[in-house]
């Protein structure tokens, strides 16, 4: 793009300064030419203060054999999203993500650029957790039978979906073994929960449960993260257990397992088939005793023929292979488990809250919920919280806004009345047979006797049926009853 259009290098200055990245241009004599606001901010100085000088004057700590520029200035060849760890001006430990390449001229070397992402707060964070971590894997007092962190059984599993319970089956048949499970399904349709149940019902219930989202780190710490690093691996590192070793005996758990690298697919794989690890800068290995469950939000075989599973790692991962279905495909769970989450929340804000309206389920069953059961959860969370007080009924306009923008207000016919077959003729209470519309008819039955006794005045009819007005009157909109005939 040519200074005559009005882009000239005051321009590109002022962009290289926007930038979310360091940007740091150096001769071959290691000589700054160019440094930008963002890379001096990581590394604790001012723009002045760079340029014009030395590398290795700036950066004592660095030397030619640990910096990537000066590998680069000697042999000409780039290096890409290499992990940096040093210590900045300010005394900082710094991490960073650099991808240097070479300047040429003629053939000739005449300088380097580096690219750099500042990864520390992500690393400090990721330190945290492992720490942790290893803290309760060292700890020789700890309880074995709280060794693992998964609380979910079979018995948390809710719905009578036919598909559903035919993958619960083959999940509960799964936990008798240790081989491999893949677990597929969408975003929040409970692949974690599948996995702690297998792992609560097998025989390493009493075992550590370790559960790690491969999309949640960047590549170049998974390795270190799922393997465990040895003490000068690279500047910075520490002996550290692995995600293998802490799940020794027990599960490990990796979830989006296609957002994982596939050169650590290979090295998964390799674990998978003869039970060794290697920690990141050692010369040994150790066996490791480790039940692998994996899960992904697509289906296996298009993550294999897009590129983002090897196809002998799926194999070798796809010995028990459970689908679970979305929540649209089991619309007919949705009233169980919004019974579900209506008790958890009651004990969780301290409300008794008895039911959901007619209307109100209506719109919970006519919405598409693509965050499946998570999205469930969340907006009956978020109707507790729009709940007046002295309310005992989850009423429609108490539904979060996604869910009432997207569904059809539900048609409602005025005075209508369900009718029912009077007990004393005969007649079956439900052709179906069904226990549950027998119970229903005789509880629309009692209501509508009750309330011709009492002149139809609610007050009145709850007493006489030992519940509360706002229990009746929730009863009344269920059902389609009349207040007056």
């Amino acid at each position: 793009m040519s200074a005559s259009h009005g882009y000239g290098p005051k321009f590109f200055e002022k962009m290289l300064n926007i930038i979310d990245v360091g940007v740091h241009l150096i001769d071959k004599q290691g000589t700054t030419i160019l440094y930008n606001d963002k890379m001096a901010e990581t590394d604790g100085f001012h723009t002045e203060q760079v340029i014009g000088k030395n590398f290795f004057d700036l950066f004592p700590s660095l030397t030619h054999e640990t910096s990537t520029f000066m590998k680069v200035l000697q042999t000409g060849i780039e290096i890409r999203e290499k992990i940096q760890t040093y210590v900045n001006v300010e005394g900082k430990r710094i991490t960073t993500i650099n991808s240097t390449y070479p300047l040429l001229e003629n053939g000739e070397i005449i300088g380097a650029l580096e690219v750099a992402k500042d990864i520390t707060s992500i690393v400090h964070l990721h330190d945290q957790i492992l720490d942790l971590r290893h803290q309760i894997y060292e700890s020789p007092k700890k309880d074995k039978k709280s060794a693992g962190s998964a609380v979910y059984h079979f018995s948390d599993l809710i719905g009578n979906n036919e598909n559903f319970l035919q993958t619960v089956s083959m999940a509960k048949k799964a936990s008798r073994t240790s081989s491999p499970v893949l677990i597929s399904g969408s975003t929040g349709t409970g692949k974690e929960l599948f996995a702690q149940s297998i792992h609560n019902a097998g025989a390493r219930r009493s075992r550590p449960f370790i559960a790690q989202n491969c999309a949640a780190v960047p590549n170049e710490l998974m390795e270190g993260i799922m393997f465990g690093t040895s003490r000068g691996a690279f500047t910075g590192a520490i002996d550290r257990a692995g995600l293998f070793e802490q799940a020794n005996g027990g599960t490990l758990f990796l979830d989006e397992l296609n957002s994982l690298d596939v050169v650590l697919q290979a090295k998964l794989l390799r674990v998978l088939q003869d039970g060794m690890i290697r920690r990141v800068g050692s010369t040994s290995e150790q066996q490791v005793d480790v039940r692998i469950i994996t899960a992904m939000n697509m289906d296996p075989r298009d993550a294999v023929d897009k590129g983002l599973l090897r196809s002998d790692l799926f194999f070798r991962l796809n010995v028990v292979n459970l689908h679970l279905p979305s929540l649209l495909q089991r619309k007919e769970d949705i009233p169980l488990l919004t019974q579900h989450f209506i008790e958890k929340f009651n004990a969780m804000f301290g409300m008794k809250i008895t039911g959901i309206a007619p209307t109100a389920m209506s719109r919970l069953e006519a919405y598409h919920w693509p965050g499946n059961i998570r999205e469930l959860s969340h907006a009956i969370e978020a109707s507790y919280n729009m709940i007046e007080l002295e309310s005992e009924i989850l009423e429609e306009h108490h539904l979060p806004a996604f869910v009432l923008d997207h569904t059809v207000k539900p048609a409602m016919t005025k005075g209508s009345v369900l009718r029912v077959t009077p007990l004393s003729d005969g007649t079956p209470l439900a052709d179906s047979g069904n226990l549950t519309a027998q119970v229903k008819q005789i509880e629309v039955q009692t209501i509508t006797e009750a309330l011709k006794k009492h002149q139809y005045n609610i007050t009145l009819t709850a007493q006489a049926l030992g519940m509360k007005r706002q229990a009746l009157q929730y009863k009344l909109n269920r059902y389609g009853i009349a207040r007056k005939p």
